[in-house]
This record gives C-alpha cells, sequence and structure tokens, in this order.
C-alpha cells in the first residue's frame, strides 16, 4: 500500500517511539512530531482506515504487521542513504540525518537494492544504528549508555541515541565517534560526570547528560 509523505513519517515515528513504550501514546507521537494531539488524532484514523495501526482512542496506537514493515522500508531507505551520503558525498555525520529525511521517501525498491549493493551492504549506519534488510531484518546489540559502564575498563563507542548535530558537533570536537575506544578513569560523585579518556590519548570530562547519550558495546559484543 501506497503512504504519503506525512503518513510515513507517522509511521517511523510510532516505531520508534514503539521500542521504548506500547502502545504509542498520542501526545507521544505529538511532542515528537511538533504538532497538535488534534492534528494526530486524525491522522491516526486515517492510518487505521488503511489497516496499518491499530488505534483505540484514549490508550494509544500499535502498528499492524503492515504497518511496521512499512516503518522498517523507510527507516531502511534512511539509513543507507545516510551512509551513501557520508562515505560517498563526504558529509559530516551530523549534516545526514536531515538530508535522509528527505531521499526516504523515494519509492523504488530497485534503487534502494542497488544502493545497498553498491554502499557494499552496510549493517549500519553512520550514528551506529543497525539498517534493516529487504526483509525488515537488522542485526540486534547489546548496548549500554556510557554512564553506566566500568571504571577502568575499556568501551567501545556503537551508537549515539541523541543524533541532532550540536550533539554530534561537541562529540565531534571532543574527539569522540563510532569505533572510539573510551576508558572511564572516574565518576565524580558530586554531579555523576565521567573522566574519560579517549583511543588511549586525551583525556574529557563528560557530563553526566553527554555520558547518558553515548552508547558502548557491553563486553560480550566487543
Amino acid at each position: 500500500m501506497n503512504f504519503s509523505h506525512s503518513e510515513e513519517n507517522y509511521l517511523k515515528t510510532i516505531f520508534h517511539l514503539s521500542v521504548n513504550e506500547e502502545p504509542v501514546a498520542t501526545n507521544a507521537i505529538a511532542e515528537e512530531l511538533n504538532t497538535r494531539p488534534a492534528s494526530v488524532s486524525d491522522m491516526l484514523k486515517k492510518l487505521a482506515n488503511k489497516e496499518a495501526i491499530h488505534y483505540i482512542k484514549y490508550r494509544g496506537v500499535t502498528l499492524t504487521e503492515e504497518g511496521k514493515a512499512a516503518a522498517l522500508w523507510i527507516i531502511r531507505k534512511h539509513r543507507l542513504w545516510e551512509v551513501f551520503l557520508l562515505e560517498k558525498l563526504k558529509f559530516n555525520w551530523d549534516e545526514v540525518h536531515e538530508v535522509a529525511e528527505q531521499l526516504e521517501h523515494i519509492k523504488s525498491r530497485r534503487m534502494i537494492e542497488r544502493l545497498d549493493e553498491f554502499l557494499g551492504f552496510p549493517k549500519y549506519d553512520p550514528h551506529g544504528d543497525p539498517i534493516p534488510d529487504n526483509s525488515g531484518n537488522f542485526t540486534e546489540m547489546s548496548a549500554m549508555q556510557l554512564s553506566e559502564a566500568s571504571i577502568q575498563e575499556d568501551h567501545k563507542v556503537i551508537s549515539v541515541s541523541d543524533s541532532s548535530s550540536e550533539f554530534l558537533q561537541y562529540l565531534d570536537k571532543v574527539g569522540i565517534g563510532i569505533g572510539s575506544q573510551l576508558k572511564v578513569l572516574d565518576k565524580i560523585a558530586f554531579d555523576e560526570s565521567l573522566e574519560v579518556s579517549i583511543n588511549n590519548r586525551e583525556k574529557r570530562l563528560l557530563t553526566k547528560k553527554v555520558a547518558e547519550n553515548i552508547l558502548v558495546a557491553k563486553k560480550e559484543d566487543d
């Protein structure tokens, strides 16, 4: 079934929000999309009529199998375009999300499969998020927040939970990226900030908020 750009954005948003809570509340969708709850309710009725979601008023939303498949297809396109923009067009990792938001609405499956092949079938996007395959399957990683990491152990950065330009630019400034090795040297009791070494060289003090948005591999995944 074909969906409009706006409908695709809703399906993708519902999928992302459902990772932490299901059913997904209307207010949560409105907050994520920066729109009015009344507008969300109108769109949810349209998606329910297309059998993309199960929508129960005042209780929330879950994706149907068709809705989930559509959301994963959009996410697949988005993350492949991010890889293309970074690797082939030399965009910075803080720039690719906004452009990929536009490119993800291209409908051609043939183009996306050729893009995947051209890129060498990547498994992860520039922010460390897994790329669904053509069937909607993707590799799950066992990750934890850097703020929860053990002291005096090396931890590999595998993803970030905040992909805003401001946060990624900050990580660039302090020298942290996907694959960086971080060792927590100390946790400051006053504000739970962390003193870390980056790639066994430079030492930095990271706030609790920063550490919570950096995801590192659990030891079984290193």
